[in-house]
Formats: C-alpha cells, sequence, structure tokens
C-alpha cells in the first residue's frame, strides 16, 4: 500500500497499513518509504530532488489514462529537462509542447520530431523562431496564433528567411489570458493565417485553466462543455473549406475527460512530476509527486521552531506562503515565516532535530520551483545516482 491513513498527520505521505498514534510515529517513517535517500551527504541543500522510478511510473499512467501514445503532447515546462523527454520518447511519446524557445530547442536537440510552441511570438521572439525552425529542420515546429497583427507579422518574418511554420489557432475557452473567443472573428483569423505565406493553418489550441474543479464529475462536465464548443467550431471551420488537421486539448486537470475523446492530442504537463497543489486536489488521477526538495535545520531559534534553508529562492512562491511546501517527516510543522534563504516552522517536535538534520518537502507548485534549480539530484533505489540539467530553465540557449 503506496499511502496509508494516519490521524493528525498528511494523509498522503504515510508508511505502513495501520494507523500508529502520532507521539509514537518515528518522523522518518511517517513518509513513503520510497523518498527515504540512504545516503544525503552528496546532496547540497537546498536541493531538486528526482525520483526516477516515480518519474516513470507517471508517465506510465498517463499512457494508462490516454491508451495511444500518439495522442500524447506533454508540456515540458513542468521538468525543463532533456532526460525525462528521452524517457518519454523511449515510451513512442513523439509529439511534445512547450512555452517558451529555449523549451522548443531543447526538444528539437533531443531529436524530438513534433514541437507546439505554445505561446504567442511578438517581437524579436519571431526572428529567433525563425532561426530555431532553420536550425533544426528534422523538427516540425508549430506555433500559435491569437492576433491578425501579429499573424502578419510572423508571416513575413518566416517569409523573409524562406520558411514555413505550422499554426494553430489559439482559442480561449474562458480562461483569459491568450486567446480568441470562439465567433466570427476567430473565424476571420483561421481564415487569414490560411492565406498568409509562410504560415500553414494546422488546427486548434485550447487551455482550459479555468476548468480546475476539485470534484472529478463537475470537472469532467465543464471540459465536455468545452470540447463541445470545440467541435462546433471546428465544424463551422470545415464547412468554409479551411483545414483543421488537428485540436490540442486541455492540462493536467482535464486530462482524464480529453483522453476518452478519439481524435484529440492532450497536453499534460505538471503530472510528470506531480506537486503536493494537484495531488491532494485531484486524487483521481492517480499522479504521485515524483519531485521533491531536500532541506536542513540550520537553526532552531526557539523551543517549538526550526529554521530549514529552503526559502521562496527554491521553492515557488506563486502559493501564499504557509502553502508553498508540505513538509514530509515534519507532521504537522506550521509555516510562519519566510525569507529569500529561510523557511521557519513551528513544530513541537522541534526538540527531535538537530542542525544539519534532512527534512523532506514537497513543493505545492512544481513548476516553477524546478525553475528556480540548475540541477536536479536523481535518486534510484534510495540512492544518488545522477544530476540532471534543468536545461531550458534560461530563456536563451542557442536560437
Amino acid at each position: 500500500m503506496l499511502w496509508a491513513q494516519c490521524d493528525g498527520l498528511d494523509p498522503l505521505f504515510l508508511l505502513g497499513s495501520e494507523k500508529p498514534a502520532a507521539e509514537k510515529a518515528h518522523r522518518e517513517n511517517t513518509m513513503n518509504p520510497e523518498y527515504l535517500i540512504a545516503d544525503t551527504s552528496d546532496i547540497y541543500s537546498p536541493a531538486l530532488v528526482f525520483y526516477r522510478a516515480l518519474i516513470r511510473r507517471n508517465i506510465d499512467q498517463t499512457l494508462r489514462i490516454i491508451g495511444d501514445p500518439s495522442r500524447l503532447r506533454p508540456h515540458v515546462k513542468t521538468h525543463k529537462t532533456r532526460e525525462i523527454v528521452r524517457m518519454e520518447m523511449d515510451c513512442s511519446i513523439t509529439r511534445h509542447k512547450c512555452a517558451t524557445i529555449a523549451e522548443a530547442e531543447m526538444l528539437a536537440s533531443c531529436g524530438v520530431p513534433d514541437v507546439l510552441l505554445a505561446y504567442p511570438m511578438v517581437g524579436p521572439n519571431q526572428k529567433r523562431f525563425a532561426h530555431l525552425i532553420a536550425r533544426y529542420p528534422l523538427t516540425q515546429f508549430k506555433v500559435l496564433a491569437d492576433h491578425p497583427i501579429a499573424a502578419r507579422s510572423l508571416s513575413n518574418t518566416l517569409q523573409a528567411h524562406g520558411l514555413t511554420a505550422s499554426v494553430l489557432l489559439d482559442i480561449d475557452p474562458g480562461l483569459h489570458r491568450t486567446g480568441i473567443p470562439f465567433g466570427d472573428d476567430a473565424l476571420d483569423l483561421y481564415r487569414l493565417v490560411h492565406s498568409l505565406p509562410g504560415l500553414r493553418a494546422a488546427g486548434l489550441h485550447i487551455y482550459d485553466g479555468h476548468n480546475h474543479q476539485a470534484q472529478a464529475e463537475e470537472r469532467a462536465r465543464a471540459a465536455q462543455e468545452t470540447f463541445q464548443q470545440v467541435m462546433a467550431f471546428r465544424q463551422r471551420l470545415e464547412s468554409q473549406g479551411l483545414p483543421v488537421p488537428s485540436v490540442v486539448l486541455g492540462g493536467t486537470p482535464t486530462f482524464a475527460t480529453y483522453a476518452r475523446i478519439p481524435g484529440v492530442e492532450c497536453s499534460p504537463g505538471t503530472c510528470v512530476l506531480q506537486d503536493h497543489g494537484y495531488h491532494s486536489r485531484y486524487p483521481d488521477l492517480d499522479f504521485i509527486p515524483a519531485a521533491l526538495l531536500l532541506t536542513r535545520v540550520v537553526s532552531i531559534p526557539t523551543s517549538n521552531r526550526l529554521t530549514l534553508d529552503l526559502g521562496y529562492k527554491a521553492v515557488a512562491s506563486d502559493p501564499p506562503s504557509d502553502r508553498r511546501c508540505t513538509l514530509l517527516n515534519v507532521p504537522g510543522a506550521k509555516i510562519v515565516l519566510q525569507n529569500e534563504e529561510h523557511l521557519v516552522v513551528e513544530t513541537d517536535q522541534a526538540g527531535g532535530f538537530k542542525p544539519g538534520d534532512d527534512v523532506y518537502a514537497v513543493p505545492t507548485h512544481i513548476c516553477p520551483t524546478c525553475a528556480l534549480h540548475k540541477q536536479a539530484y536523481v535518486i534510484e533505489e534510495h540512492r544518488l545516482s545522477d544530476l540532471w540539467d534543468i536545461f531550458s530553465r534560461d530563456r536563451f540557449l542557442n536560437c
């Protein structure tokens, strides 16, 4: 049994199927034993730690959900590493999605044949995109469009370089972040993309980040409503003689719903590493946190306080400060203060710790957390086995 329940402790990270009393539970056996590292002497904290077997387990779970790897287009923005891309490619996943030119270049350098850069290209980034296409001729690059000015400018840039790129119309299904709403303007923009030299109309992209209902049934209903709108708009485009060869839908929360719909691509991202935010909110998806932070006690300022070397330069600061991570082997710890290099928690177990002791933390939001680290320590069978570069954390590689 991987996860077990225990009164008074976090139910997600406990060892064994019994319910030991909290006061008798040893602080290192209250968490999933797969996380324990036998020797941490070569791991400098605060450290990003990847568990290879759990990453593979999450990849396998995405395949179980969708059934067909050709319909998967996982988002690389979560992990930004070449090694995980190669693990996915070893599972016959050949289509990938990213948010930056650096991520797109990393994917192409791994030999990925089909890369969707799911971000509007404007300003000098259009020229960089052209250089990327020229540098990696064996990779088919796709990009988004949601405004006629940007589409015309991209057309001019690619035409000047003698290049062509596939373009997906970015639809706004209600998130109101990027994209264009369903309707006449969207139809006109798709027709424009289809007509512009250097651009090839390649379908629709829809990210429904507003569909994050905790209840699986509510989330599925919301996703089905979005899908019905997508299909109605697709039929309208095709009735005008416009080709719509692909539809890319959703992220991790709605992945299971779209995976059941034949003919669409799904682009989950967070699930490959998973984090406490998604794991606690969407247990129905059955993904396991595969990336932790190893931090250490650096001070014990009071009888009920521990100070860890886990400031907001090491863990994503977009959740509220008291919910940025979950400490696995300090059950019931309450975060009371965080600065650039310090995390202060209150716990009645402070007397059981000493300076230098290891503490395991699950970040609430793993995607920006990864970008804060240059490398990840890779654990296999409880031991350090490798170091993986967070290769595309930078905005610029070569292109």
